[in-house]
């Protein structure tokens, strides 16, 4: 009787029917697994493909990226009775963050509607005092109760303080340069209240910009 005979495959016969299986079927794999040594020692530099630092734009203008920031805030204005009042050193004192801008806008917004928001003389006082009293002539209060306007519940100041800040405005824009607004010389943020009781005035402020 013969005798049996047993075959051995080789282990290096199994490794290259295992590379030949990955190669066939996964292509990838088997190009990672040969690469992996090389990668290893010499690992490969993660260029970006745009670089950051730079940030080019038409027509060939190239500069640091820039980095756009928002912030927001809520004021509550000094208490007033009718008139204008100069309000751009409580504004900037209220808003530190001014300083962190390098350029930029800010809004300012006034929540009511019996007042309003100007830009104008930052010096003479009488310019204050000229605006009130040439609004109140154009818009007339109605003390004796003639009829010059229906909405009258709330006082005969309140339907003049209503058509005044529509005329005037609720909110300004002021750019910022280098941390500081870019008013004129003789330019000043005003709020001017339309009722003739005091009261309290809140203010949106909104800064959007290039921070430092």
């Amino acid at each position: 009787m013969p005798a049996s005979q047993s075959t051995t495959i080789s282990p290096w016969t199994t490794a290259f029917l295992l590379a030949g299986f990955i190669l066939a079927f996964f292509p990838s794999v088997f190009n990672t697994i040969v690469w992996a040594p090389y990668n290893y020692v010499f690992p490969p530099a993660s260029a970006p493909r745009y670089p950051t630092s730079v940030l080019c734009q038409a027509p060939n203008i190239c500069g640091p990226p820039t980095t756009m920031s928002w912030f927001q805030k809520s004021l509550t204005l000094p208490s007033k009775s009718r008139g204008s009042y100069l309000i751009t050193e409580h504004i900037t004192s209220s808003l530190p963050e001014l300083g962190t801008y390098k350029t930029g806008l800010l809004h300012l917004f006034i929540q009511h509607t019996s007042c309003a928001l100007s830009l104008n003389e930052n010096w003479d006082e009488d310019v204050r005092a000229d605006m009130s009293d040439t609004l109140d002539r154009i818009v007339p209060e109605d003390k004796k109760r003639t009829g010059l306007y229906r909405h009258d519940a709330e006082g005969s100041d309140d339907m003049p303080a209503h058509v005044k800040s529509a005329l005037v405005g609720a909110s300004v824009t002021i750019p910022i340069t280098e941390g500081r607004l870019a008013t004129g010389t003789w330019q000043g943020i005003w709020y001017l209240e339309f009722r003739s009781g005091r009261h309290s005035r809140k203010v949106v402020a909104t800064i959007q910009g290039e921070k430092m």
